[in-house]
């Protein structure tokens, strides 16, 4: 007769149980709750970072073994390999890469520079081909892991200027067009590593606005809840569901896929 309780011990196929994650800008508003969400499904994470910021976010986290913290500038890009190599012989070649490290400067259409334009789209979109190849590179060696890179809205849709009332601007226009480049990206390196069991894929955060935004602009926030088939703008820990899942094995048979989340906004 079979054992009615056996599937309890069978493993989930969303576990992350012994495997190991890196994530970069992992101390970020966002990289924070995927950092806490991935270590709750029992991976082991390495939270990558600029300056210190990793470092504090593992005394506060309190997670233990399964938390690790290096700092690191993904804008040096000749120092990306070194980097990689270096954390592969450390920790093992990681089952997964998180990309949640972005650049944008703030400035207006009028005052954006070709200097400028090109400085923000070196440390997001060009990091982010150089890190993938590498890590990609190491991933290869056993035929197996996943890549995540991060795209957004933006990527997909212009910012509506009536979300933006002064002195607030609309999304920089770099931002936009590097996310565009990072979702394509993530299409082709799925097609590149899928004969090497290495899938790739990203995510397109909706309205996530962080906790300073949401205190100091509340109106603003008003209208993006507006924006949304559900009424609301997304909480982080949100972000961390998706990226579990495209990780895990229950995602297996997905790869060069932008899931969308964003609570319907580009469904209008």
């Amino acid at each position: 007769m079979p054992d009615s309780n056996a599937h309890s011990t069978t493993k989930s196929p969303f576990s992350l149980v012994g495997k190991c994650i890196w994530v970069l800008g992992g101390a970020g508003y966002l990289g924070q709750e995927v950092v806490r969400f991935l270590c709750s499904q029992g991976a082991k994470v390495l939270c990558i970072d600029r300056e210190d910021k990793a470092m504090a976010f593992e005394k506060e986290a309190k997670l233990g073994s399964l938390l690790f913290s290096a700092s690191f500038d993904l804008s040096n890009t000749d120092d990306i390999p070194g980097f990689v190599i270096e954390k592969k012989d450390e920790l093992g070649v990681p089952d997964g890469l998180v990309n949640l490290a972005y650049a944008a400067s703030a400035k207006s259409f009028e005052a954006m520079e070709a200097a400028d334009f090109d400085q923000v789209n070196h440390a997001g979109l060009t990091a982010t081909f150089v890190l993938a190849k590498a890590v990609g590179a190491i991933m290869s060696e056993k035929k197996r892991g996943s890549i995540l890179l991060f795209g957004s809205m933006y990527g997909m849709q212009a910012p509506d200027k009536q979300m933006y009332k002064p002195p607030m601007l609309p999304n920089p226009i770099e931002y936009g067009v590097g996310k565009a480049g990072i979702i394509q990206m993530a299409k082709y390196l799925g097609m590149y590593y899928g004969p090497k069991n290495i899938r790739c894929n990203s995510i397109s955060p909706g309205p996530f606005p962080n906790s300073q935004v949401q205190q100091d602009h509340p109106e603003f926030v008003k209208r993006l809840e507006q924006k949304t088939f559900l009424g609301r703008v997304g909480v982080a820990r949100e972000v961390g569901g998706a990226v579990c899942f495209l990780l895990s094995d229950a995602s297996s048979y997905i790869t060069g896929h932008n899931l969308v989340l964003d609570g319907g906004w580009t469904a209008w």
